[in-house]
């Protein structure tokens, strides 16, 4: 079988676990050389690697905290250093918090738009000067910026900023054959989600019911509509926002 991305360089941040880490290993499986950024889960990210060399690929861990623009052009300047270009960009890091109004801070709000939002936009900047005969850009949203549930506030501000950001850089770069996409997940299961005790409780339930697929979302069914998307196949597909759901959106 011929791999969608061979000789292609993927720069995927917050990708030592969750969906990120599925989507540089299903990169990677791809083809792709991959570039792993993490933020504080050094281990994570090198255990990301470890399989992706383990099976063939390569793969080096970065690190550095997109919350911080400085950050940014330092990420990309390391996977162009360490792997010689980059073609795909994934911006996959992000933050979420649930709170109802009355409790919202400014804390609250910055600490999610400059990742969500700031971030995104200072690594897109970063790789799209790198860029040279095309490339592709994904950015991880997330059906919480249409689905309007109560407590996301400014999360789903972040990902509906995150939605329009996907339609205008698409627009902005197309002269540079430069795609520009979003895929939208559904709730899945993943290390934070466990965290927030999100994964065995009520919110569960609730989503589950509604759920038209009836049941949440595995990580790397996030990651095959990424790689879809990161490759040639999806060649005339810009600006688009896919939701990847089960139907819940």
């Amino acid at each position: 079988m011929t791999k969608t991305l061979q000789g292609k360089v993927a720069l995927v941040t917050g990708a030592s676990k969750g969906i990120g880490a599925a989507i540089a290993l299903e990169l990677a499986s791809q083809g792709a050389a991959v570039a792993v950024n993490y933020a504080t889960s050094r281990a994570g990210a090198e255990a990301v690697v470890g399989k992706i060399t383990a099976a063939g690929g390569t793969a080096v861990a970065i690190g550095g905290d997109l919350a911080d623009p400085q950050t940014a052009k330092a990420v990309v300047d390391q996977t162009v250093a360490a792997l010689g270009r980059i073609d795909v960009l994934v911006n996959n890091a992000g933050v979420y918090e649930m709170l109802p109004l009355e409790a919202i801070t400014p804390e609250h709000f910055h600490r999610q738009f400059d990742l969500n939002v700031l971030g995104l936009l200072m690594v897109t900047q970063a790789a799209a000067r790198h860029f040279n005969d095309g490339g592709s850009i994904v950015n991880i949203s997330s059906g919480a910026s249409t689905l309007a549930f109560p407590n996301t506030a400014v999360y789903g501000a972040t990902k509906a900023a995150v939605d329009l950001i996907t339609d205008v850089l698409a627009k902005e770069l197309a002269p540079r054959k430069i795609r520009v996409n979003a895929v939208n997940p559904g709730m899945v299961v993943t290390e934070g989600v466990k965290a927030a005790g999100f994964d065995a409780g009520e919110l569960r339930r609730q989503v589950e019911a509604i759920t038209p697929l009836g049941r949440v979302g595995e990580a790397s069914e996030i990651a095959a509509a990424v790689a879809f998307l990161a490759s040639d196949g999806a060649s005339y597909i810009t600006g688009e926002t896919l939701h990847v759901t089960g139907g819940l959106h």
